[in-house]
């Protein structure tokens, strides 16, 4: 463990805070001068002072700030409920003041260095058509040592207690990281034939099997061995935190990895906002601010899960090679046959490349063809798939499709029938399993 790693950061952090504050001071005391928005010097003092006040991190949690959503054309109310809560996640369910019956989804958010707060924008998209749950992970340094551990078993515990407090017939929508252990949930659930496994399971740009197509971050992951990683990159949290003495690999260093993979483009980006703001243009400016505000909110791993994720997911590609286990359960994702599978990968995606998360298509091998579905979207990157005008335009109408095309509980829903037995299936669904039977019946015929 590298015990001086997070003590030396948070004395650095704690030397700068008040330089940040008295910038922040400054511009706050500029501000209020009117007139000096027309003269230049003005200007560029201020856009100094900014990247000074921006010179550092935050490790609380942003606010999701989702007051709000048009649903059928009326605007209606969005409030924030813990439906569950535990020492190191939230359920979180976005409440709206609706009469209207909609598909309840778990957003299953990263836990990477970033906040559940990363994905608001998929959560807002989301919301017009969907009842939404998001795991709220917490930062590990405000977790007592008294909580206990939290590895990657604990981690698909809570995907699957989620899910069963959201009740039968939700969806799943896992983005990024935690693919795997979402595949490896749902997979324990249907093996024990629990009544609450999900009616359908979407993976976006998720690093199901790594050997395929590998990016700089598996590379990164195999150039070192496991013990490597944890004497080099796991420190402890240090006094003056609830989670003192915890082991864990710290946000910043994970946030310095994913600038380092980007350096020139970061660099860039603030040199461009520092030029917009002296210039007296503030709108690109300001949404470059707002950018870089959620992206150096960072919260630390524990150590466990971050060692066990590298090591079974990164450099043993366990669940391709039907290796994973959970806990003393062998993760066997044939076993699912009633959650309907999507798998959505980014043309451009240099964290999970093409090809990675299109692997689960094939370990689900026991889903009948018309209940699998994959979408490479072009001219995307990683954050592509999750946000951004293809997400809007292009992603997320797939997304919503196969939600909505097998939801059970939709009775106000267009384009659903009763089968005899009661349950609901989508009209779509119906006519793709008609269709794969006619096929059958006339493969029989010729032979």
């Amino acid at each position: 463990m590298n015990l001086l790693a997070y003590p030396y950061y948070q004395a650095t952090a704690d030397l700068m805070r008040p330089w940040r504050t008295a910038a922040g001071i400054a511009r706050a005391s500029m501000s209020t001068w009117s007139a000096g928005t027309a003269i230049p010097t003005v200007r560029y003092l201020d856009a100094c002072w900014e990247l000074l006040e921006m010179a550092g991190l935050s490790h609380d949690r942003p606010p999701f700030d989702i007051t709000s959503v048009e649903v059928d054309g009326s605007r209606v109310a969005v409030s924030e409920e813990v439906a569950k809560r535990t020492p190191f996640a939230s359920l979180l369910h976005f409440r709206k003041e609706s009469s209207v019956q909609q598909p309840r989804v778990l957003i299953v958010a990263p836990m990477s260095g970033h906040f559940a707060t990363l994905l608001r924008d998929t959560v807002r998209t989301m919301l017009a058509d969907h009842d939404v749950y998001i795991t709220d992970w917490h930062n590990p340094r405000d977790v007592p040592l008294s909580a206990g551990r939290f590895g990657f078993d604990e981690y698909v515990e809570h995907v699957i207690s989620f899910i069963r407090r959201i009740g039968p017939d939700s969806h799943l929508v896992a983005i990024c990281q935690p693919t795997v252990a979402a595949l490896a949930a749902v997979s324990l659930m249907a093996a024990d034939n629990d009544s609450a496994q999900p009616a359908s399971m979407t993976l976006m740009a998720g690093p199901i099997d790594c050997r395929v197509n590998p990016t700089k971050v598996n590379d990164l992951a195999n150039s070192k061995s496991i013990e490597w990683f944890e004497s080099h990159l796991i420190s402890a949290v240090p006094a003056g935190f609830a989670g003192a003495q915890r082991r864990v690999y710290p946000g910043f260093v994970q946030l310095g990895a994913f600038l380092a993979m980007n350096l020139g483009r970061h660099t860039t980006s603030f040199a461009n906002m520092h030029y917009e703001r002296a210039k007296g243009d503030p709108v690109k400016a300001d949404a470059t601010r707002a950018f870089y505000k959620e992206y150096f909110a960072t919260t630390d791993l524990t150590a466990e899960f971050y060692l066990e994720t590298v090591s079974s997911v990164f450099q043993q590609y366990a669940l391709p090679l039907g290796k994973l286990k959970v806990g003393n359960r062998l993760v066997e994702p044939h076993a699912i046959r009633h959650t309907a599978l999507l798998t959505i990968e980014g043309e451009k995606d240099d964290i999970c490349a093409v090809g990675q998360t299109v692997a689960a298509q094939e370990l689900c091998s026991a889903l009948r063809p018309y209940m699998k579905t994959h979408h490479v979207q072009t001219g995307v990157g990683h954050y592509g798939v999750f946000n951004g005008r293809k997400w809007e335009s292009h992603i997320y109408p797939m997304v919503r499709a196969t939600i909505h095309d097998h939801e059970p509980r939709a009775r106000s829903l267009p384009g659903t029938l009763e089968t005899p037995g009661g349950d609901r299936v989508s009209l779509h669904a119906l006519l793709k399993a008609d269709a794969v039977a006619a096929a059958a019946v006339e493969k029989a015929a010729q032979s």
